[in-house]
């Protein structure tokens, strides 16, 4: 029988963690504050936690936290691109650990959210217990090229690529990541909103296989637009602050660690191919390929497949503890 999300809740305490000396993170807890810890990470960079994150999880078996990574969402100042790289996420990510008094927890993520719970691990493989990852996203510039140039993604969405592109000027479509990086971070504020709003319309016509006939009305929330652009190319241009094939690279710091991996099979944002390199290279993680779905993690077959994850994940987790 398929899953569905379990059912909404709300968070038992939300607050403000200063991470450095310009910046602080929402982190907010729901669930089970005595059950198992989790920490899920949303994808971008700069998308931001959803309410409907924390219902992946069981709220009797887990203590769920969710915060929005530096510079987007709710967090302070956002958007905001001083400061902020990959490593000063995963040292944000330990030091949400230590504030909440956690010595293990589970790490689960989607899209972005699987890179950073990656470079997090690698970092701190003592304090995960365990991974679920859906839609990999590795950082690498096969990724990039995928996503921007014309012989990726573009050749399965052309009419979707040309509304991408034509935001820019002329000299900058040979190389959009670039030319959507220096319009976002000009100082004229009627482009960088239009360039926001084009950037989150590709992606979101990307992601899924059920909704057809996106439109710019679908991106309403124009700072989650600028959040997610701004934030997103900034990190591309500089390859994730780590080098090519960084987390291939590193995974034996992690490949004794349990890690389930979810991954649509018309996936048009991560590539299946790069998820299933990672699985082979990570001896204790399994692969499962959803058969219809695509990027998005609100698809049914992906609430399904993460549902029954997250089930099966608490149940091995509880008996590892018991058998301590």
């Amino acid at each position: 029988m398929s899953k569905s999300l379990y059912p909404k809740i709300k968070p038992i305490k939300q607050e403000f963690l200063p991470v450095s000396e310009h910046h602080e993170i929402y982190v907010e807890q729901s669930g089970n504050p005595d059950g198992i810890a989790v920490l899920y990470l949303h994808g971008g960079p700069g998308g931001g936690s959803s309410e409907n994150h924390r219902r992946y999880f069981d709220p009797e078996r887990y203590h769920i936290i969710l915060i929005d990574q530096r510079g987007c969402g709710r967090s302070n100042p956002s958007p905001n691109l001083s400061e902020n790289t990959t490593w000063d996420l995963v040292q944000d990510i330990e030091k949400v650990r230590e504030h909440l008094s956690i010595q293990q927890w589970l790490v689960a993520g989607g899209s972005w959210g699987t890179t950073l719970a990656l470079a997090y691990g690698i970092s701190h493989p003592d304090r995960v217990l365990a991974f679920i990852l859906r839609g990999i996203f590795l950082g690498t510039e096969q990724e990039f090229q995928w996503l921007y140039s014309h012989q990726g993604a573009a050749r399965f969405f052309p009419e979707y690529y040309r509304d991408f592109i034509s935001v820019l000027p002329i000299e900058d479509r040979l190389d959009p990541l670039q030319g959507y990086y220096k319009m976002l971070t000009c100082e004229n504020e009627v482009a960088v909103i239009a360039a926001s709003k084009a950037w989150a319309l590709w992606e979101l016509r990307l992601s899924s296989t059920e909704h057809h006939h996106v439109g710019m009305s679908q991106v309403s929330d124009t700072h989650q637009a600028i959040c997610m652009a701004k934030i997103s190319s900034h990190y591309f241009v500089n390859q994730c602050y780590f080098s090519p094939e960084y987390l291939l690279e590193e995974i034996s710091k992690i490949k004794h660690l349990p890690a389930i991996i979810i991954h649509g099979r018309y996936d048009m944002v991560c590539q299946l191919d790069l998820a299933d390199k990672l699985m082979n290279r990570w001896q204790n993680a399994h692969l499962q390929i959803m058969p219809s779905a695509g990027h998005s993690g609100f698809e049914k077959q992906t609430i399904d497949a993460f549902c029954k994850a997250t089930d099966s994940m608490a149940k091995f987790l509880s008996e590892v503890s018991k058998n301590k």
